[in-house]
């Protein structure tokens, strides 16, 4: 497989991403020794638990430096200097200045919950432009609901992924009430494309939990947290069935990659245009948190 290219929405350009330890991924997912131990041990619940606690140990600062520069990481964003934090995780949950992520004011904006590379896929089909061919999105298995996912039956589906550099706090991508948040027990697979492409089942096979977003302008909006190898924590941060408004904190991930799954029910938004085209191409678009996605249709 070749390396992990996406679209870089400021520019309109193909970039490629940095990956800490692609090779490692490569051999994981794509050759049969690696398949065996993903099975074995990489998957289970112990290792992320176990590598979390070694990120939350004060000599894991250590690691800070040398991480930021390989990645590339703008520090100027963060609302504290690179030798405040207690621990790798303590800077890998970090917060922004609040100028750092300005958020789209039109009432008809959806903005994306996170930092990342977004895909996005109406009437939850086409899946075969960026995934290997003959996969579905089994909605009854990533909710384990029948009746839930009845709602988003022919509704708009977008992923987006956290890499290892970005922000690691996701924010609610628009105003409305939110409902207490439904933890899913799972394995700890990559979400990497270099993984995913050939496994869209990872999404209802990792841990998950999701909440439903209840607004007046895009109606209910499903909004699931799925870790991933080394993500051993989703923390929510919002309290249950309180008002909330677009670019609010909802929570974090630990150290790791990760992902935030918005469901939409049919017809009631349009995703932008540029991200359409780009998963219909094949590649994922990058996005910032704030900035707009898609449009309420009502």
């Amino acid at each position: 497989m070749k390396s992990i290219e996406y679209i870089d929405r400021a520019t309109g350009r193909i970039e490629q991403e940095i990956v800490p330890g692609e090779r490692w991924l490569r051999w994981l997912y794509h050759t049969a020794s690696g398949k065996a131990a993903l099975s074995s041990v990489v998957k289970r619940r112990f290792l992320s638990r176990w590598y979390g606690r070694k990120m939350d140990a004060s000599a894991s600062c250590r690691k800070i430096p040398e991480f930021v520069r390989d990645l590339s990481i703008d520090m100027n964003e963060a609302s504290a200097p690179i030798d405040s934090f207690a621990s790798f995780n303590d800077f890998f949950i970090r917060t922004l200045k609040p100028t750092a992520r300005p958020v789209d004011p039109s009432p008809r904006a959806v903005v994306s919950p996170a930092d990342g590379k977004a895909l996005a896929f109406e009437n939850l089909s086409g899946f075969e432009t960026f995934f290997v061919k003959g996969q579905r999105f089994l909605l009854n298995s990533f909710l384990q609901d029948e009746a839930l996912a009845q709602r988003y039956v022919d509704g708009t589906l977008m992923i987006v992924r956290l890499a290892p550099a970005d922000y690691h706090r996701f924010h609610f991508p628009a105003d409305g009430v939110i409902s207490a948040s439904k933890p899913i027990k799972g394995a700890y697979k990559s979400v990497s494309p270099i993984a995913v492409r050939h496994a869209l089942g990872v999404y209802w096979q990792n841990k998950r939990e999701y909440s439903v977003l209840r607004t007046e302008a895009a109606g209910d909006i499903l909004i699931c947290e799925v870790g991933a190898t080394m993500v051993g924590t989703i923390v929510q941060t919002y309290e249950d069935e309180t008002e909330v408004h677009k670019g609010q904190e909802k929570g974090y991930f630990k150290f790791g990659g990760s992902t935030v799954i918005l469901l939409f029910e049919k017809g009631r938004v349009k995703v932008d245009a540029d991200i359409l085209e780009n998963t219909r191409n094949g590649y994922e678009t990058s996005v910032k948190m704030g900035t707009r996605i898609a449009q309420c249709l009502d």
